[in-house]
């Protein structure tokens, strides 16, 4: 899936979902160090899991960043997904 993320550095998420289980995870743009760190994080963690550890963390000012756009892109696949 790619989604493209909102008021962040980041441009877009990519990742993969197999047996409900995150793969694949890469961030288009944002802090590289970060940005590569979270993916490395949720590789492997299920989409539930990954949702409710990520949504809500804040960058600076700012209502979301680059983790909690990540837990909005997971809600967007389940939506669309429903049986995965």
């Amino acid at each position: 899936m790619v989604y493209k993320t909102r008021n962040v550095c980041s441009r877009e998420i990519h990742f993969d979902v197999k047996d409900h289980k995150l793969t694949n995870v890469k961030y288009i743009g944002g802090c590289s160090g970060n940005t590569q760190g979270v993916a490395r994080l949720v590789e492997g963690m299920d989409v539930s899991e990954a949702i409710e550890r990520l949504e809500g963390i804040h960058c600076g000012f700012r209502p979301t960043s680059c983790p909690d756009q990540l837990a909005q892109a997971l809600k967007a696949y389940q939506q669309e997904n429903p049986s995965d």
